[in-house]
């Protein structure tokens, strides 16, 4: 299988976060209050914790509001590390989640070289995250997620099952531009990215917010390749 990140690199890209981490500034806690279950979330979390030894170091990449994904990793005893690009969300986790340590920075930063680097985890998750970027980007995302995990370390991805690059939606009061592939698409990408998939599950989930639509959420679970 070809690599979808062949030839690409953060040089090639015009990186364009214009509105977005400032429509999760002004969101802030109403994200919770729009998502008020997270079935899957948490599942995926269980699945972490099940896997790795207590101490471990666990990256929530998107963490946003540190609810339920950093709390849930931290309260069984990981170091966790949190990374959002909302200066406001990044605030709601130190506050929700004391014992974690969090940073306001953009996936770019992490990659090889970049100007941010946290070192190595044994587990990194990204809820909802990557959606947030263009389609033309996942595919180096991914790669540097890859470059974050220590060998054989565990990968948990939840995207929404849609067949959309950059755009935009309305979402709890504010705009933001989203992107997802189909299920098949989606594993294709992730594989190619340098990663097994070790399971995945999907949920319908209807948002408590009017203006989100009823979504399908696709989580894979996963292992870095040697």
């Amino acid at each position: 299988m070809s690599n979808p990140a062949d030839g690409l690199d953060y040089g090639t890209l015009r990186l364009d976060r214009t509105g977005q981490a400032e429509a999760f500034d002004v969101i802030g806690d109403r994200y919770d209050e729009a998502f008020p279950h997270k079935e899957g979330q948490i599942s995926a979390a269980d699945w972490i914790i099940a896997s790795l030894r207590t101490g471990s170091r666990v990256l929530d990449l998107g963490c946003g509001t540190g609810l339920p994904t950093a709390r849930q990793l931290a309260l069984a005893g990981f170091d966790v590390v949190g990374v959002d690009l909302s200066e406001r969300m990044v605030a709601l986790a130190r506050g929700h989640v004391p014992g974690g340590v969090f940073h306001r920075a953009d996936i770019a930063d992490l990659r090889p070289g970049g100007p941010l680097d946290l070192g190595r985890f044994q587990a990194v998750t990204a809820f909802f995250s990557l959606l947030m970027l263009p389609r033309g980007e996942i595919p180096l995302a991914l790669r540097t997620v890859r470059h974050l995990l220590a060998p054989g370390g565990l990968f948990a991805l939840s995207m929404v099952e849609a067949d959309v690059d950059d755009f935009t939606i309305p979402f709890i009061g504010s705009s933001i531009r989203v992107s997802g592939y189909l299920g098949h698409e989606l594993r294709e990408v992730v594989q190619g990215a340098g990663f097994e998939i070790a399971g995945e599950s999907s949920y319908t989930y209807a948002p408590a917010a009017a203006d989100i639509q009823p979504e399908v959420q696709i989580f894979l679970r996963c292992a870095r390749r040697a």
